[in-house]
């Protein structure tokens, strides 16, 4: 029996609301048929939109997701300025994260190999600055320890919001790849390579965003909460901040223990929270939809 090996990528861009630029980038995804377009999560307010793109694995030089990955950046890059944009969610860069992740029974050490191959394509051929972090990076550096070097989780403009481009002209922290100057249209762009990670945000109605960043901050690991949970507290709708959480091994810490946190200690803060919600599907699923659509194609051909 033939194995199944799959490599997923999601990428992040800083853009939700010019749906040309959106429809620019989709369809330069679309025109790979390896690659499947399994979902796209858009959010009007935090300006932001993730895209899940799947295809078989292969040799990092021959790798449909590689070209794939590499035209879609190319067409963000040509259709949004970072300079332009504002949004209640921080970024570094139009193309703000891009993360490979293997499916089925495909290994990390598959998947690095083309997550640094796309990153120097970026860097050479689009010329932005590249940070790499996992198991693509020699070090293993964290991607939270790249934002933190450069600000990330600090609001740059007024009402909790992120606007135009980066704040520097020659980048403090050497990149793995590309110029020293980021071009202040692209900013930087982050490139990693991890195991499955979950997205998962909870609302609570409040606008009071300090009492919400305690509240994250008691959620995440980093602050005694939760292990292998990640946690901010983000400006949402009208009345509402969300803890918006990177759940980074969820056999370890799933969805419903953030949830059962998040309510507890928004009960002592006297607020309500709403039900959370995922931004993607599981690394089951995705594999599931992808070999769906590949059987469908298929059967029609």
């Amino acid at each position: 029996m033939l194995k199944t090996m799959l490599a997923c990528c999601k990428l992040y861009i800083s853009e939700s609301r010019n749906v040309h630029a959106l429809e620019l980038i989709e369809h330069a995804a679309k025109a790979h048929p390896e690659v499947v377009l399994i979902n796209k999560f858009k959010d009007e307010v935090y300006n932001r939109v993730g895209y899940t793109i799947v295809s078989p694995l292969s040799h990092s030089d021959a790798s449909p997701l590689r070209t794939a990955v590499f035209d879609m950046v190319k067409a963000a890059f040509e259709a949004i300025d970072l300079e332009l944009h504002y949004g209640s969610h921080p970024r570094l860069g139009v193309v703000d994260h891009i993360c490979f992740h293997p499916l089925a029974q495909a290994t990390l050490p598959q998947v690095a190999e083309i997550a640094k191959s796309v990153a120097c394509d970026i860097g050479k051929k689009l010329q932005a600055p590249i940070y790499l972090y996992g198991a693509c990076h020699e070090g293993g550096r964290t991607l939270d320890s790249i934002r933190r070097k450069f600000g990330y989780f600090k609001p740059n403009s007024a009402g909790n919001q992120w606007t135009g481009s980066l704040k520097t002209e020659i980048l403090e922290l050497r990149p793995d790849v590309g110029p020293l100057q980021p071009p202040p249209s692209k900013g930087i762009v982050v490139v990693g390579a991890t195991r499955w990670v979950d997205n998962y945000n909870v609302p609570v109605w409040c606008t009071d965003i300090d009492s919400v960043r305690r509240i994250a901050s008691k959620v995440r690991e980093r602050g005694g909460g939760l292990k292998s949970v990640q946690a901010m507290a983000l400006s949402h709708a009208a009345g509402c901040i969300e803890v918006a959480c990177n759940l980074l091994d969820p056999s370890i810490t799933g969805a419903d223990q953030v949830q059962s946190k998040v309510q507890r200690l928004a009960a002592e803060e006297g607020f309500k929270v709403g039900e959370g919600y995922f931004t993607d599907f599981s690394g089951e699923k995705i594999t599931e939809m992808y070999l769906r659509s590949i059987s469908f194609s298929c059967g029609r051909g």
